[in-house]
């Protein structure tokens, strides 16, 4: 009698089954609508620049899927190969000097190409590690992500005494957003998770742990529900 009254009725079962459906299809479906939406937004970008004799949707009775962005991987290539000749580089400099003449284009075009230079160049030390620390008061923990040392006059105006290191604090569930701290190497706990899991983490509002922590803090929690008799 006891197992029947803890067997789910088919209504819940029914239910259970429908949840789980939602959880394998939905990051599924929600990956290939993103992907899709990019392709198509290259494509509606760049296939009205391309010339109709060198577009294939010009001669063939269908639309060529992905052959805007084909083109596009090309042209970025070909653009980074020409700023390294002589000609490439003088008519970029020519280029940004119209820019720097242009009085609300100048400061967005400058701050936008200082990001991506500093991301690509320190592509291999940006974001390298996850931490803790205590904000926004003490008692409080916060997942931060190491970017770098504390250079420049942000080092001179903390002092040589101390080694400061710039981390950012992202926000939940947009990990985009956040605030830059300068914050002295010891408070920070390095985390032994990745930066992919910490934001993942993040992203989840704290649903989504790591595999391995997740894996010993069921087992650990499985220990003390069901111990051994």
């Amino acid at each position: 009698m006891v197992e029947d009254h803890q067997r789910p009725s088919a209504m819940a079962q029914l239910r259970n089954n429908f949840v789980t459906g939602i959880v394998v299809i939905g990051p599924l479906a929600i990956t290939i609508f993103l992907a899709r939406w990019f392709l198509e937004w290259v494509d509606s970008t760049v296939k009205p620049l391309i010339p109709a004799a060198w577009n294939p949707d010009s001669y063939l009775p269908f639309a060529v899927p992905g052959f805007g962005l084909m083109v596009a991987l090309i042209g970025i290539t070909m653009l980074g190969a020409m700023t390294a000749s002589l000609i490439g580089r003088s008519l970029i400099s020519y280029g940004e000097q119209l820019v720097d003449r242009t009085p609300f284009v100048r400061p967005v075009y400058k701050t936008i190409k200082q990001v991506f230079e500093t991301v690509i160049s320190n592509r291999a030390n940006s974001f390298s590690q996850a931490g803790l620390i205590e904000w926004p008061r003490k008692g409080l923990w916060s997942i931060v992500f190491l970017s770098a040392p504390a250079r420049g006059e942000i080092a001179d105006k903390l002092g040589p005494d101390e080694d400061y290191v710039t981390v950012f604090i992202p926000t939940t569930p947009n990990p985009t957003g956040g605030y830059i701290m300068f914050v002295p190497r010891r408070d920070v706990r390095i985390l032994d998770m990745s930066v992919e899991d910490a934001a993942k983490l993040v992203i989840s509002a704290g649903l989504v742990m790591p595999e391995e922590r997740a894996r010993l803090t069921e087992a650990g929690t499985a220990r003390v529900v069901d111990p051994v008799l």
